[in-house]
């Protein structure tokens, strides 16, 4: 069976939220430096301009279809991508296998006290879980290398980072094997959503797709970021037919 898509030069692993719980826990276990990143249609549509987010993602342990316009271009590209793997969904899960298997979790990024609101968050939501430490998102390239120390000394087998996309990508990559975390995450705004301070869609709305536009209600500032969509979907298509043209001259 195919294991993963290349869907506009971004290699995208082909995984149920099951499969990549699964793979996640057991890096944990294995205890190597690993980087899993969420694709969405607007992180590839970042990589086709940023050839060092393209790189790292290519680099990457696992990197999950997060995104309902990545679902779609996988399977019009022709591979059974079976569903979506939302990056919020996957770290509430993987928060959740933290606190009954005794995984220890830091957190890192957003802005000041978010990070904090969410990790009582998560305490509440997930008794048991052992959240290690947290680090807000604003800081300073001075502070960084003691933030780094920090969690290198604590060995924390999870790292959660949400400094948006691609810095986020760009520090694990940069910092992972120092670090030495077994798993670390880029989680963009997951933090926010945990804390309360940013509404997720209704799930009437994840379902038929529309999570996207939910968001650009709330945050009308985001519409340069939604234009990337249609832009992906004209490029997907064009992929397609380029194939299809190939196909028909051989």
């Amino acid at each position: 069976m195919q294991s993963k898509i290349t869907i506009l030069d971004v290699n995208v692993d082909i995984v149920t939220m099951n499969n990549a719980i699964e793979r996640i826990e057991s890096f944990i276990l294995a205890g190597h430096s690993r980087f899993i990143a969420t694709a969405n249609a607007e992180m590839v549509m970042l990589a086709q301009t940023d050839n060092e987010l393209r790189d790292i993602l290519n680099t990457a342990d696992l990197v999950v279809p997060d995104g309902a316009g990545v679902v779609w271009a996988g399977r019009y590209l022709g591979a059974e991508v079976p569903e979506r793997v939302a990056g919020y969904d996957l770290t509430q899960k993987l928060l959740e296998r933290a606190a009954r298997s005794g995984y220890t979790v830091f957190l890192l990024g957003a802005g000041p006290g978010i990070v904090n609101k969410a990790k009582n968050e998560a305490e509440r939501k997930f008794p048991g879980i052992q959240i290690v430490g947290t680090q807000d998102g604003f800081f300073s390239p001075m502070d960084e290398p003691k933030i780094i120390e920090a969690i290198r000394s604590l060995q924390p087998d999870i790292l959660l980072v949400a400094l948006g996309v691609p810095k986020q990508e760009k520090w694990i990559y940069l910092n992972k094997n120092y670090l030495k975390v077994p798993v670390s995450i880029g989680v963009g705004g997951t933090f926010d959503v945990m804390a309360g301070t940013v509404r997720r869609a209704p799930l009437w709305m994840q379902k038929i797709h529309l999570e996207w536009f939910f968001r650009f209600l709330m945050q009308p500032s985001r519409f340069m970021r939604i234009l990337r969509l249609p832009q992906f979907v004209i490029k997907v298509l064009a992929v397609k037919k380029v194939r299809q043209n190939n196909r028909d001259i051989l």
